[in-house]
């Protein structure tokens, strides 16, 4: 009787186990893959465990290939600030979470020995971009550019760091690029750098979840991430996982919505961009 008792609870334990809830989360690829999931992993591990559901890392292989699941609506979550263009507001993917890191602004950057002083003198030169679906890494840059009437040649790497390789290999003049990610990078790989032009500040990317996953579930995922800064556990991994591509404090993410974002939504209005993908 006891050993059918303990197999009756074991099978229970492995059917419970099995009814756990799956979940996508789309990171928007701005490093590798390897770094992007170096740093993702164990943060999706620890909200998982919380809310008792189970996140799956998905990344794209660069950052319009993530626009175009986003905008079909594949992922139940998403890091990424596409969310805000117009041909992926229809999925309605609704703000939860906005990191406690300081705002991102969009750069254009070229090397500190290069004989590239200001922006007039880009003109005809190939420039790089992370790719026509950055935010702030191409279409914040490409506009400013448009508006001045400096005609480049762009260049796309994937994504951020992709472009950055190429900045520092000499293959572009300059790039566009995000503020944060551009920092980070060049300390790592000791490099430097001289910013030709910078945006005005915008929330750095958030968390959202698409409408069709329970609210209830939503609430866990938004709780479970927030906690992460007050409980040992999770400030720990949040730290370690930082460590990993050289992000400086503060770490983690607080509670956002769609407010927080308004300048991303007005500034799709009036772009004067048009090849965004």
């Amino acid at each position: 009787m006891k050993r059918l008792l303990i197999f009756v609870v074991g099978l229970f334990w492995c059917l419970s186990a099995q009814a756990v809830d799956s979940y996508s989360f789309g990171v928007l690829p701005q490093r590798s893959l390897v770094l992007t999931a170096e740093y993702w992993n164990p943060i999706l591990d620890y909200v998982s465990r919380k809310a008792a559901i189970d996140l799956k890392l998905k990344v794209a292989r660069t950052g319009t290939e993530s626009s175009a699941a986003a905008a079909r609506g594949e992922y139940d979550f998403i890091y990424s600030n596409h969310i805000f263009r117009p041909d992926i507001v229809p999925q309605r993917y609704q703000v939860i979470l906005r990191p406690r890191e300081e705002a991102i602004r969009g750069q254009i950057v070229t090397l500190d020995d290069s004989p590239i002083r200001t922006l007039a003198d880009l003109n005809g030169r190939e420039t790089g971009f992370p790719s026509k679906s950055a935010f702030v890494g191409y279409t914040v840059p490409m506009d400013h550019l448009l508006r001045k009437g400096v005609n480049v040649t762009p260049v796309f790497g994937g994504n951020q760091e992709g472009i950055m390789g190429q900045l520092k290999a000499g293959k572009v003049a300059a790039a566009g690029v995000n503020n944060q990610v551009m920092r980070v990078y060049a300390a790592r790989e000791g490099i430097r750098y001289r910013v030709l032009w910078e945006s005005p500040s915008y929330n750095n990317l958030p968390v959202a979840a698409h409408p069709r996953v329970p609210k209830a579930v939503v609430r866990a995922v938004q709780k479970a991430f927030v906690d992460m800064n007050d409980d040992p556990e999770g400030a720990r991994i949040l730290a370690v996982s930082a460590a990993v591509i050289g992000q400086p404090p503060p770490f983690g993410f607080q509670r956002g919505s769609r407010v927080d974002y308004r300048n991303n939504l007005d500034f799709y209005k009036h772009t004067l961009v048009k090849d965004i993908e």
